[in-house]
Parts: structure tokens; sequence; C-alpha cells
């Protein structure tokens, strides 16, 4: 039985439970900037950390109008190409996700998409776009598919019946029209990483997919996120101790863009994960959202410190 999370801790930014220095991350540049496309999914996942389902409207459809000023903002705070990333619920929902796309791709930026590869994809206008986005842009485009197990019983356990399977169809689309294709899976599915990386790796071997299930950036394993299952704070001390770098976690290179529901304007956030935490609110711009951030959550300890796990490409 998993140990319940002591209470105490995770309440003051500033100091742990033990009344140690809370460990904070500086901003160090912008490698990735998430846009929250909108919380609706065609789906609902039993583990969804996000909520998304298809009635989940927490966050509404990102708009280009939306989007636009904060891609100014990067060419003035990056001074160069990064990644734009879109996040859901299911991004190819959202109307207007083809020209979102569009518009970080002409600046130049690589483009990373999550999906679920399933019915939002495979409708014919989607399917035209994507194929003409990869072939004006090459090599700029990544759809990361969510493929909790690599066994249908694993995956549909989380996503439902009939979810593997559709997954399957949408990833062979993509992969004979050439898109790049990357793999987010779930840690908690697999005895452990070996054994997932080897599973996986027979499935891209049966589809003849381009990819490596070798490779932590086309395979990504996230570890689980349980907010009552105890784990530690991490404080200034933890940096040397564990020896890792602050500069390493997300939110020191990280962004992620939202529009919540009844708000006139989107906001930025500290984290892909933290969206319902008003402390990891950093601001209206990006300009606005770079101050230090306080590791005063237990996703900070188990996802990115002690879980070594990032979002980004």
């Amino acid at each position: 039985m998993t140990a319940l999370i002591d209470p105490a801790k995770f309440k003051n930014p500033d100091v742990t439970a033990k009344g140690e220095s809370r460990a904070r991350v500086t901003f160090h540049n912008l490698e990735t900037l998430w846009f929250n496309t909108g919380s609706l999914c065609n789906i609902e996942c039993k583990n969804c950390y996000i909520l998304s389902s298809p009635t989940a409207d927490h966050f509404v459809y990102l708009t280009p109008k939306d989007m636009a000023p904060y891609l100014e903002e990067v060419d003035q705070i990056a001074k160069g190409p990064i990644e734009i990333a879109f996040t859901g619920g299911e991004p190819y929902m959202n109307p207007d996700i083809l020209r979102l796309s569009e518009m970080a791709l002409e600046r130049g930026h690589s483009l990373l998409i999550l999906t679920n590869a399933m019915k939002p994809l495979m409708r014919p206008r989607l399917q035209k776009g994507v194929i003409d986005l990869n072939n004006r842009f090459p090599e700029k485009m990544t759809l990361r598919v969510s493929l909790d197990h690599f066994s249908e019983s694993g995956h549909d356990a989380e996503r439902g019946a009939g979810s593997f399977a559709a997954a399957l169809a949408g990833m062979n689309w993509l992969s004979e029209s050439g898109v790049t294709l990357n793999i987010a899976g779930r840690a908690m599915f697999s005895e452990d990483e070996a054994t997932a990386r080897a599973g996986y790796s027979d499935l891209i071997a049966e589809y003849g997919w381009d990819m490596d299930a070798m490779n932590p950036s086309q395979l990504i394993l996230f570890p689980e996120m349980d907010e009552t299952a105890d784990v530690p704070e991490i404080t200034t001390e933890c940096w040397g101790l564990l020896d890792v770098s602050p500069n390493a976690m997300m939110c020191s290179s990280s962004r992620m863009v939202v529009k919540r529901k009844g708000e006139a304007l989107p906001c930025v956030l500290a984290c892909t994960l933290l969206w319902n935490d008003d402390q990891f609110e950093t601001g209206k711009t990006l300009a606005e959202s770079l101050a230090p951030v306080a590791l005063n959550h237990p996703h900070c300890a188990k996802f990115c410190v002690l879980g070594g796990a990032s979002c980004s490409a």
C-alpha cells in the first residue's frame, strides 16, 4: 500500500515541513513554449492529470488571436527559434489547430503536438492539413502519440475499449504520410523500463514505424503523478545531494499558455502539470512569467526532480 503524503508538506513556498529552505528554480532560457489548445477531448482517461474529457471546458479553445502576442514575445525573449508545443485535451479538436500550427512553423520554430491519434485527427480536412504542413515545413513537426502501453489490454485499461486499435490506425497513417512520430508511454504499466522499451520496440518493428524505443526522446515513459502519495520535499541542499541541476527542470526553460473559461485573456503557467494551483500562475504575458518558481508541489518532486521527466522533446 502506498504511503499517504504528510498533510504538513508542500504548504509554504519558502520552507518545507521540516523548516528547511525550499528549492527554487530560476528561469534560465526559453526552450519550449506550450499552448494548451483546450481541455476538451474525445475520450476520458482514468488518470488524466488535467481532467480532460468530452465535456471538460475549464480551458477554452485558443485562437490565432490569443496565440499571436506570445509568438511576438518569443522573438523578443528567445532571440531565435524554439520548440512550440501543443497539448490539450486533444489538440485536433480545436477548430483552429491547423492555423495555430502554421503560425508556429512560419516563424521557424519546431512544433511538437501531443495527440491520441484517434478520430479527431483522422478527419479528412485535418489529414490533408497535416500532410500539407509536413510537406511545407519538412522535419519541423513531430506528433507525440499517447500510447500508454505496448499492449492493447494495458492501453485500453486507461483509455477505454477500442482506443489501442484506433491509436494504431492513426499512427500507421501518420507513418505512411511521412510525419515524424514519437510515443508517450506510462511507466506504471510495465515491470521496469527495460521491459517497457523492449515491448514498445517489438510493436514499432511490427508496424514499421521510423523510431527507436531505446531513444528516450522518441519514447518517453512518464512517471505516475499521484498527489496523495508520499514524496519528499525538495530543499536547496537536494541539488547537490541528488547531483541534479535546477537548469534541468522544465520550469527553468518552459512555460505554458492557457485560456481559462470565463477569462478575457490567456495566462501563463510555470508548468504544464500544475494547471489548477494558483501559485503556479505566473502572469498574463511571458515577460511577467519569468520569476523563480518554488518547488512547492508533489509533482515537482516526483515527476521532475526525482523522476527526471520532462514534457518537452
